[in-house]
């Protein structure tokens, strides 16, 4: 049987779920939560680094496939022109305050995608990246323990 922690961990590291989901059900399965906390926001952040690396090397290899050529030059040329100079004012912060909002469709994961598909440098992306899953995990620490007290009081 697979452990609580494991089931945790591997729920850090998936998209949508993230943080927003590990850090709940190992409050709730009975981890304590500095140790959700924790492991959450490294899992999350190591999986954002793996993303970044499987982009690259399966990036280096497709390019060299027509069709995904023109694809990649055709959405990277799009998000270089039209989403860069809305983003540029704010860049790195901006990144950071995406990733720490914990609602769908943000988080660390599409921040990665993101700052890759922008040719964000990598080093300073993955610590605004962390930044954001640190602040995302407080946030979600806070709701879930306190989401946990108000429903034991009041859903009797």
């Amino acid at each position: 049987m697979i452990s609580v922690y494991i089931k945790m961990i591997l729920i850090s590291m998936l998209p949508i779920f993230e943080l927003r989901g590990s850090i709940p059900y190992g409050y709730f399965s009975g981890i304590n939560i500095f140790v959700a906390f924790i492991l959450s926001v490294i899992f999350n952040t190591l999986a954002s680094f793996l993303l970044f690396v499987f982009l690259e090397f399966m990036n280096h290899f497709l390019l060299k496939i027509p069709i995904y050529k023109k694809f990649f030059d055709k959405i990277s040329e799009r998000s270089i022109n039209k989403v860069k100079p809305k983003f540029e004012k704010y860049e790195y912060l901006g990144l950071m305050i995406f990733v720490a909002i914990p609602l769908p469709a943000t988080g660390a994961i599409t921040g990665t995608l993101g700052a890759w598909l922008l040719r964000l440098d990598i080093k300073k992306s993955l610590i605004f990246i962390f930044l954001g899953v640190f602040i995302a995990g407080i946030i979600v620490s806070i709701v879930s323990v306190y989401g946990g007290i108000f429903a034991k009081l009041f859903l009797k």
